[in-house]
Order: C-alpha cells, then structure tokens, then sequence
C-alpha cells in the first residue's frame, strides 16, 4: 500500500536547474531515511544524495556543490535540487524511503518508479 511517486525529470541544458521531488503514501508509521540513486545506461544504479531523520545528509562527490536534498516532513515529501547540471547527470532518479509501516514491526525500503533526467544541447 506505501507508495513513493515521483516527479520534476526532464530534459535540460547543460548549465540549466531541476528539482525533483517524491512524495510517500499510505499507512507510514516512521520515516528513518530518504535518498535519490541514479542509473545511466550501461552503468550501475548509485547513491546521490541521502537525508537521514536527524538531518544529516551525505552526496556523492560527483555532485558535491552542485545538488541539494531536503525534506518536508508534514508532506512526507524529499526533495533534490539539482544545479549546474552536466551530461554526464544524465539518468533514471530513483527515489528510496526507509520507513516503517503502520502495524510492522520491521522496517522496510521502498523504492518509486524513477524519472528520467537528461542533460544535453
């Protein structure tokens, strides 16, 4: 029943901004921690960014300076701002959510369906 949808891919110039977004759903009891990956074709899916409940935050050094995440946990919702953006930023953002489900006691990670980012002139 928790679902993570995601939102704001696209296509940019090298240069230009996006920010996406994913938003969780359902019977979500706790939320430890939320994160984006990314997979380019032909390569292995990677941590982006990451945003733990206490607010730290660590970034893959390709993206130091130039991507920011953020949360909001009334909405339930993560956010990554991505600035400066380079062809080599070009993927499928997936976001993750650790959360614990409402009458669970185990946590569990759960994944949204991606968007696609793509950065070219």
């Amino acid at each position: 029943q928790v679902q993570l949808v995601e939102s704001g891919g696209g296509l940019v110039q090298p240069g230009g901004s996006l920010r996406l977004s994913c938003a969780a759903s359902g019977s979500i009891t706790s939320i430890y921690a939320m994160g984006w990956h990314r997979q380019a074709p032909g390569k292995q899916r990677e941590l982006v960014a990451a945003i733990t409940s206490s607010g730290s935050t660590n970034y893959a050094d390709s993206v130091k300076g130039r991507f920011t995440i953020s949360r909001d946990n009334a909405k339930k919702t993560v956010y990554l701002q991505m600035d400066s953006l380079k062809p080599e930023d070009t993927a499928v953002y997936y976001c993750n959510v650790d959360l614990r489900e409402e009458r669970r006691k185990i946590p569990t990670s759960v994944w949204g369906q991606g968007t696609q980012v793509t950065v070219s002139s």
